[in-house]
């Protein structure tokens, strides 16, 4: 497996991680992860508006070539 589009990869991951330490830090209650979390995974699976247009969109994650 291969990243495929590295700039949703880091986006997700950056926000991921800063949710993930305000939560650590007690400044985020669990609701408010868990809302944030999911619409953070559910961007990284995949583009609703792209999809709704019939465009393709590139994954994040994709198969790798050598496979």
């Amino acid at each position: 497996m291969k990243i495929a589009n590295p700039s949703k990869a880091t986006i997700a991951m950056v926000a991921l991680i800063c949710i993930t330490v305000l939560r650590a830090l007690e400044k985020m209650d669990q609701a408010s992860f868990n809302g944030l979390a999911g619409l953070i995974v559910g961007y990284a699976v995949g583009n609703t508006m792209s999809a709704a247009k019939r465009e393709t969109v590139k994954p994040i994650v994709g198969y790798r070539d050598d496979a």
